[in-house]
């Protein structure tokens, strides 16, 4: 979807549950560590609108906070298309 290797996508995420139990003012340690999962067990326990709130917080603070793409870094994919209607 984002033309990021499906290999890596364990990767993608650890970083967005690292980046929603910051959200959440909790201490995310190892993006593979014992907090991360601490955090999302008690974000999972607090209510849907709340939860929804720490991903969009998480969502905005990556998008402030992440690196720009290199003029050097690997080719993207052009976007794909929106699916339409057929006839």
């Amino acid at each position: 979807m984002l033309g990021v290797p499906s290999t890596y996508g364990i990767l993608v995420e650890a970083e967005a549950a690292a980046q929603i139990v910051q959200a959440a003012g909790l201490d995310a340690g190892s993006p593979f560590g014992l907090s991360i999962a601490q955090g999302l067990a008690g974000i999972a326990r607090l209510p849907v609108e709340q939860q929804q709130r720490l991903v969009r917080a998480a969502a905005r603070r990556y998008a402030i906070t992440a690196p720009s793409r290199s003029a050097n870094g690997p080719p993207t994919s052009p976007p794909r298309p929106a699916p339409g209607r057929s006839r």
